[in-house]
């Protein structure tokens, strides 16, 4: 099983590049990194954890930036974002962005995506609560649309592209949503609790589930996994990969007979000598 990590990483917190040479050097797998661009000071919306939102929300790196930070100090280090809000990302520009990770860190970047839990945020991006799912699905076809190896045109919903010369394109080639439907772009999760809209959509347009927590899943994925073979996709090519894990020796191997082979866990949103601690506490389980 790769264990991988994610952490809030801020400008009080350990720099990008010192966390991924630590985290290449005693041989975790991958660095995922969440996306804020700002929490209104006002906002009615309860923070997913209950509570006071951590300080954190509000001071996180932009993971793309600190992401292309850590693809130019690692040559192992596969990395992710988790998730990257696409509903609040102009499809253009974020085609772009997602291209040049995967290009210039030769195919190492998974693309986790979501809805959000922030209306007020959303709001600020002139993104409409309500049609969120359905306008991330029509940015993800027009991303592809430009990630696709021939100039292709995009008509959507919300969206649309001309027929464009769009390079660099992803490095990872593309998988089957089914015959004669490839799917373009890096390997691309959907972060989210389980239920039959996000279970749909996983098997519309990605390649698998980043469970928040990873609870539960000996009930959800069997239902998983009807939906993604009635959808015509090939049951092997199915990731699901528990996100923000606690981890303890009995859950990794309660994921491991569940067929699990990557865990992200949880590091803690500290300065540089306390995160090293929490590293060489996880190595264990490596």
């Amino acid at each position: 099983m790769r264990i991988a990590t994610t952490i809030f990483l801020t400008d009080r917190t350990i720099s990008p590049t010192r966390l991924a040479h630590e985290l290449e050097q005693r041989g975790f797998s991958g660095l995922y990194l969440p996306e804020h661009t700002h929490i209104p000071v006002a906002r009615d919306t309860a923070a997913p954890q209950g509570g006071e939102l951590p300080d954190m929300y509000g001071r996180t790196l932009d993971p793309f930036v600190a992401l292309g930070q850590a693809a130019a100090v690692t040559e192992r280090l596969h990395l992710g974002t988790g998730i990257t809000l696409v509903a609040q990302h102009d499809p253009i520009g974020l085609a772009k962005q997602v291209a040049t990770l995967d290009h210039l860190s030769g195919g190492r970047f998974t693309l986790g995506i979501g809805y959000g839990w922030n209306v007020e945020e959303a709001a600020d991006h002139g993104v409409e609560w309500p049609t969120r799912r359905e306008l991330v699905r029509d940015r993800m076809a027009l991303m592809r649309a430009l990630w696709a190896p021939e100039p292709t045109a995009y008509v959507g919903q919300y969206s649309s592209v001309h027929a464009s010369t769009a390079y660099p394109k992803p490095v990872q080639p593309p998988r089957e949503l089914g015959p004669g439907h490839p799917l373009y772009g890096p390997r691309t999760l959907i972060g989210g609790a389980a239920g039959p809209k996000l279970f749909a959509a996983i098997a519309d347009h990605a390649d698998g589930w980043l469970p928040i927590g990873g609870r539960g899943l000996t009930e959800t994925l069997p239902v998983l996994h009807q939906v993604w073979e009635t959808a015509g996709r090939d049951p092997k090519s199915l990731q699901v990969v528990p996100y923000a894990v606690k981890p303890n020796r009995g859950k990794l191997a309660h994921y491991a007979e569940l067929g699990i082979e990557e865990v992200v866990l949880q590091l803690p949103s500290e300065a540089e000598p306390e995160l090293l601690r929490v590293l060489d506490d996880f190595a264990q389980y490596l």
